[in-house]
């Protein structure tokens, strides 16, 4: 049977695919990235195309309302083709380019720089290029190639008793690498604690080594190009991570991922060339070549780096939620398949459980959380909320399922941080009227994370809202942007003609209950860490806020919905990507590098779900700011 066209609007773009594909892949290939939150089940209700031709074969409906049906809406997870079509995308369907956090601090709230803490730990790369001249070897100097070449790497490192090593598939072109350079050459090196590795040998030159720091993300994927002779970032780029096409969240994924093998290597394929992508781009704009990077560094929470290395991640999301390793072997980049030199070493960070991954461990060892005398608080919020809380005699750490509020799932118009997003809401608590800061200054279409906490703040110094979430609706305004519908009560925070979607954008009192479960199991959490080793919410120093979401909080605002502590706002400092920090740290420090790794043995990780603590916890935090009135002194 020959391929159908899909011809996807308003683009006009049109594809070829087989029969049987469903539109969500066929959107895939198209490259329009479609919402999908459930790992292709239909239950989500998240990817929404509307068919205008064609006749498929629908599969399932979903929650799907039958005016929409009638009106052509289709799940497009369960839209199978079986014929030409032509469908179009909506905008609130859509996965657009996010905001991708670089790593850069905009709120100026870190003293201690970059600098400073590759200064703290010495520069020392994890890879190295060393420029060479041997001489020619005749019948009396007739010693092997590779003993001339690593007996003069021996002697110009110092190496003592540290093993130098050679890979087979360098060895077998070290012969005419030395003649074609007349014993001239430049050798670059990978300098870990077990030893020294030859990965490439050239015609010699003063050509710098490069690395790559790399940020794996579930929404997000950052890439830094390092000097590493110098430690500077020449170049950086970031893009939305392509697996998000296999589902929004970490646990859709694996469920993806763990059908069958295929498809486990369809979503690692996903996110290489996601990278490989962003190292394309830095490639043409530096006019350098793949071979002259020479090392990697990753950072990514558990599940991210067992799905870029294509290890089977089913046992994270299944009790007692064990991963399949916590310490990852340096893997070349061949074998995984980045656009880098194929020797070079890829090194990921190391993981502390299921739910406290690389990415935290990054964080903490940026933070500099376990060299000094105060107790800092170190939270990652998200989906999972991950908290670490000590100093340098003890580590522990804790991850809490806050849902999918705080990333966009589950509220009516939530969205993430990208394009028509609503991140800033004040409310006139006279007239009800609204104000609104939209991402990128376009017409909004939904609301994220960091709106969603503003916008619960100002419904409750409104008097929208009461304390545990519900709708006042004999506010004395009596506007018409509060108002009930068939199955629910909601608020207006922008009407049909002014956003972007043509039609009214509002936030429900189901949505308002969602956030509130979602603030209280972040809360929760950090009370269960402070109870478990008895330290005070005074006690704590310093509380650093890692990751995309905590960069745009409103610290304020987040403290009177009960979302963070109530402490002085000059205890609170925003690192942003905390990730990509600790990636180009250790890159450029092995000292860094074996803190790093003893760091993810150090931290004891908390299992939540052991014991009544965090849920007795979390049912007080259900409330706005919290049930416990003297714990935010500063909200009465």
């Amino acid at each position: 049977m020959p391929p159908f066209q899909i011809k996807f609007m308003p683009e006009n773009r049109i594809i070829e695919v087989d029969s049987g594909t469903s539109l969500l892949q066929a959107a895939a290939k198209a490259e329009i990235f479609i919402k999908s939150g459930c790992g292709s089940k239909g239950s989500c209700g998240a990817c929404k195309v509307v068919v205008l031709s064609g006749e498929p074969l629908v599969t399932g409906t979903g929650n799907l309302t039958p005016e929409q049906i009638s009106e052509g809406v289709r799940l497009a997870c369960q839209t199978m083709i079986q014929g030409d079509m032509t469908v179009e995308v909506p905008l609130e369907s859509r996965l657009k380019e996010h905001q991708v956090l670089m790593g850069d601090v905009q709120k100026g709230l870190l003293q201690e720089s970059d600098h400073d803490l590759l200064e703290k730990f010495g520069h020392q790369p994890l890879a190295t290029k060393l420029r060479i001249s041997l001489s020619a070897p005749t019948l009396t100097e007739n010693t092997s190639d590779w003993s001339r070449l690593s007996m003069e790497i021996r002697r110009v490192l110092k190496t003592g008793e540290k093993p130098v090593d050679i890979p087979l598939s360098v060895l077998k072109h070290l012969p005419e690498a030395l003649r074609r350079a007349n014993w001239d050459v430049s050798v670059t090196l990978t300098d870990i604690e077990s030893g020294i590795t030859v990965t490439h040998v050239e015609s010699g030159n003063d050509n710098p080594p490069y690395g790559l720091a790399i940020d794996i993300g579930t929404t997000t994927v950052v890439v830094y190009l390092i000097n590493l002779s110098t430690g500077e970032i020449i170049d950086q780029q970031g893009s939305y991570n392509k697996q998000a096409k296999f589902g929004d969240d970490v646990i859709t994924r694996i469920v993806y991922a763990v059908e069958n093998e295929q498809q486990l290597e369809e979503i690692r394929i996903a996110v290489v060339e996601t990278i490989n992508e962003l190292i394309d781009k830095i490639l043409a704009r530096q006019s350098l070549n793949n071979t002259d990077f020479s090392s990697a560094v990753v950072a990514g929470n558990t599940t991210m780096t067992q799905l870029f290395l294509g290890v089977d991640p089913r046992y994270i999301r299944l009790e007692p939620y064990i991963p399949t390793m916590a310490n990852v072997p340096s893997i070349p980049a061949r074998d995984i398949g980045l656009h880098m030199l194929p020797d070079a070493l890829v090194h990921c960070y190391p993981s502390v459980a299921s739910y406290v991954g690389g990415d935290i461990v990054s964080g903490t060892l940026v933070t500099d959380l376990a060299n000094g005398e105060d107790i800092i608080l170190f939270i990652d919020i998200g989906t999972n909320g991950e908290i670490v809380l000590g100093n340098q005699d003890w580590l522990v750490s804790c991850a809490c399922s806050a849902g999918p509020s705080f990333e966009g799932g589950g509220i009516t118009f939530g969205m993430r941080a990208m394009p028509g997003a609503i991140e800033r809401v004040v409310i006139d608590p006279d007239s009800l009227d609204v104000s609104l800061k939209v991402i990128s200054k376009t017409l909004p279409v939904g609301i994220c994370g960091s709106g969603l906490v503003d916008c619960l703040s100002k419904l409750l110094g409104a008097g929208i809202i009461d304390r545990v979430g519900n709708f006042q609706m004999g506010h004395p305004a009596n506007s018409a942007r509060l108002r009930a519908t068939s199955d629910d009560k909601e608020f207006v925070l922008a009407w049909a003609d002014q956003a972007g979607g043509g039609k009214d954008v509002v936030i429900t009192e189901n949505d308002v209950k969602n956030t509130i479960r979602a603030k209280g199991a972040i809360y929760a959490g950090i009370r269960t860490l402070l109870n478990m080793v008895s330290v005070e919410m005074e006690m704590i120093s310093r509380i650093v806020i890692a990751g995309g979401f905590g960069n745009y909080l409103n610290v304020q605002d987040s403290i009177q919905i009960g979302l963070l502590p109530d402490l002085e706002e000059e205890l609170y400092q925003f690192i942003g990507n905390s990730s990509i920090k600790g990636a180009r740290l250790a890159l450029l420090s092995q000292n860094a590098w074996r803190e790093a790794k003893d760091l993810g043995q150090k931290m004891t990780y908390v299992e939540l779900s052991v014991g009544p603590t965090f849920m007795d916890e979390y049912v007080s935090a259900l409330f706005l700011p919290h049930t416990d009135f003297s714990l935010f002194p500063s909200c009465t």
